[in-house]
Formats: C-alpha cells, structure tokens, sequence
C-alpha cells in the first residue's frame, strides 16, 4: 500500500531515529512511503494560535501536494502536525469562506478531501493481520511500558475520531500484540507542556514531571510515545525535570515505532536508540530483550 509521507520539521531534525524507525515498520508491514514534494511546516502551535488562515493555510499547502499524489492518503508520525493537518481539512470543510481564503493563499483550490492518518492507526490496524504476527521476531516478555499518547492524538474526538479521548488503547494493543505489558497509570492522556517548554519552561517541567513520576511509580520500565514533541519534553529535558523536582527518574523515553522495531528484529543502531538522552539498551539487557 502506499502512502504519502509527511515528515515535518522534528523527524527531518532532532527526531530522524523516529523516521528511521517508522521506515523501518513501513517496509516490514509491506508500505510504501514517498515524502510529499514541497512540504511545508505545519505550522504547530503558534501558527494557529496567531491567525486562522495561517493557521489552516500552512497544513492545507502539503495536503493539497499530496492530493496530486495518487496515493492511499497522507501519512505522518508527529502528534502536533497529524492534529494540524487533520483539523486544516475539517475547518476548509465546515467553512466556505475559509476555503475560499486558503485557496487565494495557495493560488488554488483544495477541499479538504486528503485522508489523514497517524503512522499509529495502521500499526494498530495491522495488529489484527497475520502478517504483522509474522513479522515479529523477538517478543518483549518482561518489559513494562506506559504508553503515553499525550494531548493531541486523540483530541478533539471531532477532528481526531480515531481513539477513546479518555483511555484511548491503540498503543496498548501494539504492546501486547509485541509481548510487552501495559501498565495501569493516571497520565496517558495528559499534557506534556509541549511548546511551553520555550515560554514557560517551570510549566513544562511541572507538566512533564508529573507524567514521568506516575509512569515510576506505577511500575513502568519505559514510556512509550508517538510524538516526537512529547519525547522532547519527557527525554531531552528529563535531567533538568529531575533538578526542578528534586528527583532521580532515569526512565527511558521510547517511540512506539522504536518499540515495534525492536520486536520486528531490528538492532539498536537501526533504530537509533543511542540518541536518546536516556540510553534504553541497559534497560533491554536487564530484560533479556538484547543480550
């Protein structure tokens, strides 16, 4: 099946072991991914949070590169652009005028028809085929993971639609399916800080904190995420979570792709777990997944 692909600015930047990880998935689920040519940024949050039409305009001119595509539809692995790409076509469909402002944006009309899917909706799609059974090739026994979807993945259930908002289970499906168990924990849903992290840095590290200390406390090995914002926040900047809270969390911070990956026998360098600030591949000996 083949997709277009939309990367965004993270996975062309401080996020590329999420690309090489999805990849990777991609191709042992039997998917073909080409990146949109002329991508732009999505925009994020301050795009939206400036001006409408920017706002909406940013997503729409990569959705309506990938339109002339010929594809299944628009895939991308970023919570923050998935919920932007996603919310540009519901607000071009509900609003005629608005189309008619991003259309004299562009120099041409788009209306709001490119499928957008997040890289976790087919993984969690697959799950239930043979050939993602057939794919796996070292089960994750013994590791216990928090599967975090953050904020955006799931809401609003309006734009989003394709989980529960409130305990949402496609990571958790994934898991199991690999072996590894889901822990029980309060924070899945919750906010990461995001952004703020540039603004607002005590609230980010408050935010963030309280995610990593429920995932510790509740038994987790290892927070699993789909975002490469809220890996960010919850890897990058944990040392500087543990000085504001005064704290010790040492708790690896993996993408799902990453997890995947490893199931489906990919090493360590493939999947670019050295790049973490947390390094995984100590916790993965302990738990036999890598001797």
């Amino acid at each position: 099946m083949r997709y277009a692909f939309y990367p965004g600015c993270s996975l062309e930047s401080s996020a590329r072991e999420y690309r090489a990880s999805t990849f990777l998935v991609a191709r042992s689920l039997g998917l073909e991914l080409e990146e949109v040519p002329g991508w732009i940024c999505c925009g994020s949050t301050p795009g939206h949070m400036s001006d409408r039409l920017i706002g909406t305009a940013l997503p729409a001119h990569t959705l309506l590169a990938a339109s002339k595509m010929g594809v299944e539809g628009l895939l991308v692995s970023c919570a923050s652009c998935y919920s932007r790409l996603k919310a540009a076509n519901h607000a071009i469909k509900s609003s005629e005028t608005l189309a008619g402002q991003v259309a004299l944006a562009l120099g041409s009309r788009y209306d709001g028809s490119v499928k957008v899917q997040h890289m976790l909706e087919i993984v969690a799609k697959a799950v239930e085929e043979p050939s993602f059974e057939a794919a796996v090739k070292r089960k994750l026994k013994g590791l216990k993971v928090a599967n975090y979807y953050g904020c955006l993945l799931v809401r609003p259930p309006a734009v989003t639609g394709f989980d529960d908002q409130e305990d949402p289970q496609s990571l958790d499906r994934i898991a199991s399916a690999l072996g590894a168990e889901s822990i029980a924990w309060r924070h899945k849903v919750e906010c990461c800080g995001a952004a703020l992290a540039f603004t607002h840095a005590d609230v980010a590290l408050k935010l963030s904190g309280e995610i990593l200390e429920d995932a510790r406390a509740s038994g987790a090995d290892a927070v699993v995420v789909a975002c490469p914002l809220c890996q960010s926040n919850l890897d990058l900047r944990q040392r500087n979570i543990e000085k504001y809270l005064g704290i010790d969390l040492e708790i690896p911070v993996l993408y799902f792709t990453q997890l995947v990956g490893l199931a489906f026998g990919y090493s360590a360098g493939q999947l670019g777990l050295g790049k973490h600030m947390v390094n995984p591949v100590p916790l993965l000996k302990r738990r036999g997944i890598f001797v």
